[in-house]
This record gives structure tokens, sequence and C-alpha cells, in this order.
């Protein structure tokens, strides 16, 4: 009897990985999917967490942390949806047990979707933190928020070619009024359910020396931690100093993630036996 991939649902199963996800503090035995909410600090980014999960939340702090972390849940076509509010940051690059939290979540948990809360009036400011996220996951929502104060600042922001150049949904809001919530609602879904695929745009033009060295470096930790979401971004980051990735290696702490990573890849959820003869 030999196990064979079935990829007739694909395009609904979760992507989340179960096991990294508990080991990050979320259960996700209730919930179909799992959405990541991300955002530089004054974005507006718990005005959305709010509007999107009401009063069905509840507060407490990652494990072995001192930061807190909110999470709620909402529903949307029949589908139940648990929603993360990461820690508002402005980078990925972990200089911050905020960082941190934000970069590990996103990289091992793999949530379903990642929703990045944008403020409308200070794209320039904001844009680095997305790019960033892009750079880990293809499976990106820009909620671009605020756009009541941009009118009010006589600024337009075209969002259709913001999504051309991005390569994923832009979905403007205004989270106070809740405009434009039904629409972001329905992107997530779209993207969590596969019906949307992301095709972010990544920039790679670092020199020839820069670009060999994270060729090596790929090979070797693809070689050391199979199943690694993501290696070149790996990297980079440990070619850059990422004190806490390295320690994770030194540890073996990031060969456990990957080995949860591959068995949730192969778990019996996801996989169907062929009949005996």
């Amino acid at each position: 009897m030999k196990p064979e991939l079935n990829t007739e649902h694909c395009e609904t199963c979760p992507m989340h990985n179960a096991a990294n996800l508990l080991k990050l503090g979320l259960d996700m035995q209730d919930w179909d999917y799992v959405v990541a909410l991300a955002g530089n600090p004054n974005t507006g980014k718990s005005t959305v967490f709010n509007a999107l999960t009401g009063l069905r939340q509840h507060t407490g702090n990652w494990p072995g942390k001192t930061v807190s972390r909110a999470e709620g849940g909402f529903e949307y076509a029949d589908k139940r949806y648990k929603l993360v509010d990461l820690p508002g940051t402005y980078s990925l690059l972990a200089t911050s047990p905020d960082e941190e939290i934000a970069r590990d979540f996103i990289l091992f948990g793999q949530p379903d979707v990642t929703v990045v809360v944008v403020d409308a009036t200070r794209l320039e400011r904001n844009l680095n933190l997305v790019l960033q996220v892009l750079e880990i996951t293809d499976r990106v929502v820009v909620c671009l928020n605020l756009m009541d104060e941009a009118e009010r600042h006589g600024l337009q922001v075209d969002e259709r070619r913001m999504a051309r150049d991005l390569g994923v949904p832009v979905v403007p809001t205004s989270a106070r009024s809740k405009e434009g919530l039904e629409l972001l609602l329905q992107t997530i879904h779209e993207m969590a359910t596969g019906k949307t695929i992301g095709k972010p745009r990544r920039f790679q033009n670092e020199p020839p020396e820069l670009k060999q060295a994270i060729q090596i470096l790929v090979e070797q930790i693809n070689s050391t931690f199979p199943g690694l979401p993501n290696a070149r971004w790996v990297a980079l980051r440990l070619l850059d100093g990422d004190e806490s990735l390295i320690q994770a290696v030194q540890s073996g702490e990031l060969a456990e993630l990957v080995i949860n990573i591959n068995q949730a890849e192969a778990s019996p959820r996801n996989l169907e036996m062929e009949p005996t003869s």
C-alpha cells in the first residue's frame, strides 16, 4: 500500500503548519484557516482586528515572552477563521522580541493568509514591512487602511496599480467606519482557499559576490534542513548576522520546527491511500 498525495481539493486545504502554530501558542482544532495580521504601529491595525472579530477575541502572552498577544475569530462563507494580531513592527529583521515573534509566526507558522495593514497617508514608511513579508510568503493581502484620512489630506492612492506592482491584492479600507471590510473578508477568503494566487515581485539585484554566497548557503540549508520554507530568506538573514536565527540553528530549534513542518505536510488529512490489490 503506497501513500499518494490527494490534490483534488488542494485549493481549499489549509496551508498553515498546525504543529508549529501549537508550539507558537495557537490551537487550530476548531478553525479552518489562520490569518496573521501584521503592520506598523499606528496604522489602525487594532481597529481592523476589532472590526473583523467583534467580541470573539481574547488576549494573553506569547509562549515564553512578555509580549501580549490578541487573537479572535470570524466566519465567512461557512469557513471559520482564526485571526492573530501580531505585534506592531516596522520590520522583520528580529532586532526586538516583537519583530522576532512576527517573523517566526509568518515563517514557521505558515499562516494561510498574512494581512499587512498599511497607512494610506504614509505608504513610503509602511511598504518596507510589506516587501519584507512578501519575501517570506506569497499568501499576502495588503489592507490599505485610513483611506478617509488620505482623502482628507487630498492624497490619492491607485490601489489597482499598487496591487499590480506588488503582485498581491490591495484592499482600500477605512476601518473606523467599517468601509471596505466586506471586500477585505472576501479577499482573505479567496486567498485562503486558493481562488487568488499571490505572485509578488521580488527584487534580487544583489552584487555577484553576495549572490554566489546566498546560493552556496541556500544549498547548505536545504541539505541540512530539507523542507524549510523559503531557505533563501533564511540565508539572507544568516548572512546579515541575525542572532536569533543563528541561535536557532545552533540549538537545534530550527531542525525541530522543520520536522514539524514536514510532518504536517505528510499528515493523513492530506494523504489518500491507494486501495490494496
